[in-house]
């Protein structure tokens, strides 16, 4: 009898239990927003102090210019993107092999208090260059430091 009863009390609180249909579906957990890509199909600038230098990049034109040197106009064939970053490989006319990397991260160029949103490494086969970067169009619309 004790075993009838507790059957009936299970079966009368399952009949007021709402049924799934009759519950509002449940809000769908909001996807994570996708990183941001930063967009690298800009114009770019980027420039470095002691040694100084300056690297303008127009989509596959690259030009590198630096005191006491010739200036260095490399091709490349575009960027390799990861998260976060931007490499070139371009090549000079007399086969000179020029790397570029720009980082997505805060830069200060040590000599203003401008701070830029791209950090920019150029290898050279001897030489490797550090500095700061930008879209080109983002620099001259900025006031100077």
């Amino acid at each position: 009898m004790k075993r009838t009863l507790g059957l009936l009390a299970l079966l009368a609180l399952a009949a007021c239990q709402p049924k799934a249909a009759d519950k509002p579906p449940a809000a769908a957990p909001a996807a994570a927003a996708p990183p941001s890509v930063s967009d690298f199909s800009r114009p770019m600038t980027a420039h470095g102090n002691e040694p100084f230098w300056s690297l303008s990049l127009d989509g596959t034109h690259l030009k590198l210019t630096r005191p006491d040197h010739p200036d260095l106009i490399a091709e490349t064939p575009g960027a390799a993107i990861q998260p976060g970053r931007a490499t070139w490989i371009a090549k000079a006319a007399d086969g000179q092999q020029l790397t570029v990397t720009f980082y997505v991260s805060d830069c200060s160029d040590g000599m203003s208090d401008r701070t830029y949103p791209m950090t920019a490494e150029v290898v050279l086969l001897d030489e490797g260059l550090r500095g700061c970067a930008a879209r080109t169009a983002e620099l001259k619309a900025a006031p100077k430091p």
